[in-house]
């Protein structure tokens, strides 16, 4: 393993991060049934997940590891194939996921 993937705060957080995931994509397909609680918690959910995301690869971004810039190519690779051009800045993606979650949250006001 690598410098990068040995500390313990990053395996910690790409646990939180695994976790939230699978949280999330387990009652995504369900949001519509969900009542206005449970719709409130998913997507403060989808929110925490975001800024650990967002935080997670700025740590990969600025470290030197090898093993970290090879996950930040393979991220940028799945990005291209989810259909974004290439080169696509991973800053725009988040940014456009933040503006998709607050959408979300303006919807259950309405």
């Amino acid at each position: 393993m690598s410098d990068f993937f040995d500390s313990d705060i990053v395996r910690e957080e790409l646990q939180e991060i695994n976790q939230l995931q699978m949280s999330i994509y387990r009652n995504a397909m369900k949001f519509g049934t969900f009542s206005r609680e449970d719709k409130v918690e998913h997507i403060e959910k989808l929110t925490e997940l975001l800024e650990r995301q967002k935080v997670m690869y700025t740590r990969i971004s600025l470290s030197d590891d090898k093993e970290a810039i090879d996950l930040k190519n393979h991220l940028q690779k799945s990005v291209e194939l989810m259909g974004f051009p290439e080169g696509t800045d991973m800053l725009l993606l988040f940014s456009g996921m933040s503006n998709t979650i607050e959408n979300m949250k303006s919807q259950l006001d309405t």
